[in-house]
């Protein structure tokens, strides 16, 4: 499978939100989204954009306690937030294979601490916290992407 890589950088939550509404536009019914970056990386303000792009029925806040939101939009939206688990088994009794089988959008953050769970054709984004603004963001997709 080929992968495209790309390398950009945002100045502000709004460009961020901006960038998630790019790739949302550019989703596909069953896509995953892998967010990884550290506490405060922009990984939920990315989700915002997603989510407002689809039309999602709620603003995306983030599922750190609950685990899981679902919001309905253009596509069905299931935003995972994997933060708290520590046992990657954890997600097989949560039925999260069930949520990958389903129609609709997946976008994971913290999906490291899921690994052996997360679709080889996910699309993957590193974003790295260089100050309170500005992110570096790495995306590596199993298709050609328009940023």
């Amino acid at each position: 499978m080929t992968k495209h890589t790309y390398s950009l950088t945002t100045h502000s939550p709004e460009e961020t939100i901006e960038l998630g509404k790019r790739i949302g536009a550019q989703l596909h019914m069953n896509d995953v989204i892998a967010l990884y970056g550290d506490l405060a990386a922009g990984k939920t303000t990315f989700t915002k954009g997603v989510c407002f792009f689809l039309h999602a029925d709620q603003p995306a806040t983030s599922p750190t306690f609950t685990l899981i939101n679902e919001y309905a939009g253009d596509l069905p939206i299931f935003h995972f937030d994997c933060y708290r688990i520590k046992n990657p088994d954890e997600m097989v009794m949560l039925g999260f294979d069930e949520y990958l089988e389903k129609d609709g959008i997946v976008l994971i953050e913290w999906p490291e601490n899921i690994s052996g769970h997360i679709p080889d054709n996910s699309i993957k984004i590193h974003m790295h916290y260089i100050n309170d603004h500005t992110r570096r963001i790495e995306i590596h997709a199993p298709r050609e992407l328009e940023l």
